[in-house]
């Protein structure tokens, strides 16, 4: 038998079993932002800060209102007034005054010597408090600058206390020996009426106040003292209306930019303040805007018809002040004799503030050869003789709001329509 042939059996090699690899993720192509999302997200984010903007503006405007409700709920029960001078030793306590303005220089300085007036009629100073050394420092102020004699033994002055039992307060007493010896400076020869209000208190002020508007011969009044204004000061405007014509003065205020009543009132004259230079021979070389003179538009006081015919700029119906100046800087103001006492000091004090203005402003009114009225102050400065009448201060600021804060030419917030040139009074 034939021998059958092996067949060699092959052997199988088994292949690995590959894996299956995930799928690879082709990359996505980002789809073009359209212009409709671009301009979706632009809105979106200018809604966003308006939003931002309007709580900002809610905050702020809250917050004005809660400011301005202070004034709103103050009442004059509640009004407390400041006497506005500012005051230091001179460098040496007791030391001559020499140094400074003397009555003679500021006379000469706003031309109140060139007629032969010398002031006729009674001014009328109000202050708060008691100061039992008015009559006494008067008379050693006049001694030392030969002016004539002030007392109550030859008529001149007179001291009339709102209530038998007065304190004294000595931020008060030494606004009284200013007030009193630099309206005497400027008018040596009108009667002065000093009146004591009880109080630094609204009420009380405005009792003082109704008791002078009924007095006869009165020509003026001072009033160097004053507070922020309050919802319901228009209620007391008649107070500053004289039966018998006197002419109201007070003081703007010595912060810089801001009102200030009584200087607001419709019926009283605001006087502002400016810095003085003179040389050696008592030339006037400069007149700025003192940076301390109150000065603005009222929040309650509507604008009176002199000045709506004047076209004061800015006022919006509403009352500006002030409306004329005086020289106030400390820095060159006045000698005043007070030997009540002030801030451990007696005796003569450097005085400035725009209370210096105010009652010498009020004896002009009495070396006046015409009645010197609110009326005839706008008409004085309103017409074409203004520089026989006012030195207009062009330069000069009291704070940093602008216009309203810019001494220009004509009418300003600052100074009003300027300082005295009295040689056409």
């Amino acid at each position: 038998m034939p021998k059958t042939k092996k067949i060699a059996k092959k052997s199988i090699v088994k292949k690995p079993i590959r894996k299956s690899l995930p799928a690879k993720k082709m990359p996505q192509k980002k789809k073009p932002v359209s212009r409709q999302s671009k301009a979706k997200k632009t809105n979106n984010l200018l809604t966003q800060l308006l939003v931002l903007l309007i709580v900002v503006m809610i905050i702020l405007g809250v917050v004005l209102y809660l400011g301005r409700n202070t004034d709103d709920n103050k009442t004059i029960n509640t009004f407390r007034a400041t006497p506005y001078n500012v005051v230091k030793p001179l460098a040496i306590p007791n030391s001559s005054p020499n140094s400074l303005l003397s009555p003679v220089t500021i006379k000469k300085s706003y031309n109140l010597g060139a007629g032969t007036n010398t002031g006729s009629g009674t001014i009328a100073i109000i202050d708060a408090f008691d100061d039992p050394t008015a009559e006494a420092d008067l008379a050693t102020f006049s001694k030392q600058f030969s002016l004539p004699a002030c007392t109550t033994a030859n008529g001149c002055f007179t001291k009339h206390k709102m209530s038998s039992s007065l304190v004294s307060s000595s931020a008060w007493a030494i606004e009284d020996s200013l007030d009193l010896q630099w309206a005497h400076a400027v008018a040596p020869t009108a009667k002065i009426l000093l009146i004591e209000a009880k109080s630094d208190n609204g009420v009380d002020l405005v009792d003082a106040l109704n008791y002078v508007k009924t007095l006869p011969n009165i020509v003026s009044v001072s009033m160097s003292w004053g507070g922020g204004e309050f919802n319901g000061e228009t209620a007391y405007e008649n107070i500053f209306v004289s039966n018998f014509g006197a002419t109201y003065f007070a003081a703007s205020g010595d912060s810089g930019h801001g009102t200030s009543w009584p200087a607001v009132s419709a019926n009283v004259v605001g006087v502002g303040g400016t810095t003085i230079n003179v040389n050696s021979s008592g030339v006037v070389t400069s007149e700025v805007a003192w940076s301390g003179s109150g000065g603005g538009i009222s929040r309650y006081v509507k604008e009176p018809i002199r000045q709506i015919n004047a076209k004061i700029p800015y006022a919006n119906g509403y009352r500006a002040t002030p409306d004329v100046s005086y020289n106030a800087d400390p820095n060159t103001g006045y000698p005043v004799y007070d030997s009540f006492g002030y801030n451990g000091y007696k005796g003569w004090f450097q005085v400035g503030g725009t209370s210096a203005g105010t009652p010498q402003w009020a004896a002009i009114a009495t070396l006046s050869n015409k009645t010197l009225t609110i009326p005839s102050i706008y008409a004085d400065a309103n017409s074409n003789a203004k520089a026989s009448f006012f030195r207009d201060i062009t330069s000069g600021k009291n704070g940093s709001c602008g216009v309203l804060c810019t001494s220009i030419t004509g009418y300003d917030y600052v100074t009003g329509y300027g300082s005295p040139l009295a040689k056409s009074y």
